[in-house]
């Protein structure tokens, strides 16, 4: 969310009222003022025109449709969408966001108070749009080739057995999904999303459908297309996948770099990847150092040993140690499987159920399904 552009559109009638906050707003960059709407009946096709962020609808507008009838519409057309009621002290409004009234602001208002309340609705409708039923889990290691981006998938295949999945590749430059399952150049990647606001048939249109039965958003097929994908497009991305599956799996890249910790930033659990190599050990406890430093809490963080068989002379209580922190899951090493699968692109979980390795990573998938139906269940009562 940090350094994003909110996108504003105003539902005013009274030209005076929309230049005031015009010249408010003129003197910052964070919160870009699409236009003004003057009329009511005109509200909701402009909004699906223009996708803004943020929606300010004056409570007192004159003609056919009231601005409580603005909001409603706008809420039911496009929950995402926040929506701040402007109104005077003699006419009260109520928040009520099953109305579409996430928020109210009274005139006279400030320059402050209208940045300040602006990007507060915008943080909190983001953040109950973003999680509302949904589990993101980012798989992440500081150094490449420990089986982070096949774990990935066959995670995200066995949790796709009575759930709807989206695999994200976040590995932006070389596209590590879109190599493993031999996907050709010319599929959609996340740069064919629009850039301002994404809505569930663009995103239809563009993710991979994989045999297995999930959805995959595929990194760009050539190197330099990373660099037409910005933090924004990552964060509207995941803002609109994360309402229209259960589960949402992330394969990162190797280090720390700004569209990586976006993914980081957003996930609810971070599966930390690592085998016995020296040198993986080293770095995730690096990572962990930063994670700490960052400010992300133990219970966001969780660490699986890939190939837990070869130990190469380390022993368990000596990693566990070295990263201070448990092992919660263990992966075992089956490279001929593996192997073969990866040459044909296809998921070992399925293709050998019965194999060690596939049972592992089933008890993975279902530790994080009942970690979602408890949360599911928390998300319930709180409503």
């Amino acid at each position: 969310m940090a350094g994003e552009q909110i996108r504003l559109l105003v539902i005013e009638d009274v030209p005076q009222v929309a230049s005031h906050m015009r010249s408010l707003l003129n003197a910052q960059t964070q919160i870009k003022m699409l236009d003004v709407v003057t009329s009511g009946e005109k509200a909701a096709p402009t909004v699906a025109e223009m996708r803004p962020d943020i929606v300010i609808v004056d409570a007192l507008l004159q003609g056919r449709v009231s601005g409580t009838h603005v909001a409603e519409t706008i809420r039911n057309a496009d929950p995402s969408v926040a929506v701040i009621m402007l109104t005077v002290p003699q006419n009260p409004v109520a928040q009520d966001s099953a109305r579409g009234i996430d928020a109210v602001l009274k005139m006279p208002f400030t320059g402050f108070d209208l940045t300040t309340l602006i990007r507060k609705t915008h943080e909190e409708r983001y953040a109950e749009s973003a999680r509302s039923g949904s589990m993101m889990i980012a798989l992440f290691s500081p150094k490449g080739g420990v089986g982070r981006t096949t774990l990935a998938y066959n995670l995200a295949v066995s949790l796709g057995v009575g759930h709807r999945v989206c695999l994200v590749d976040g590995s932006l430059q070389f596209s590590d999904l879109r190599g493993l399952l031999r996907v050709p150049a010319v599929a959609p990647s996340i740069v064919n999303l629009p850039t301002d606001r994404i809505r569930e048939s663009d995103l239809a249109d563009v993710v991979w459908k994989d045999p297995s039965g999930i959805d995959i958003l595929l990194a760009p097929p050539r190197v330099e297309m990373a660099e037409m994908v910005t933090t924004r497009d990552i964060e509207k991305a995941l803002g609109i996948i994360r309402k229209l599956y259960e589960f949402v799996i992330v394969d990162t890249r190797a280090g720390l770099s700004d569209d990586v910790l976006v993914y980081l930033d957003a996930a609810d659990l971070i599966l930390q990847v690592l085998t016995y190599d020296s040198m993986a050990i080293r770095g995730l406890a690096m990572a962990s150092e930063a994670f700490s430093a960052i400010g992300y809490p133990p219970a966001k963080l969780a660490t699986i040993l890939n190939r837990a068989d070869a130990s190469g002379g380390i022993t368990k209580a000596d990693l566990e140690e070295a990263l201070g922190q448990p092992i919660d899951f263990e992966i075992v090493s089956d490279g001929r499987l593996v192997l073969t699968a990866n040459n044909e692109g296809v998921p070992f979980v399925s293709s050998s159920p019965e194999a060690p390795i596939s049972q592992g990573l089933r008890l993975v998938a279902g530790a994080l399904v009942e970690v979602q139906s408890e949360r599911g269940l928390a998300l319930a009562g709180r409503r």
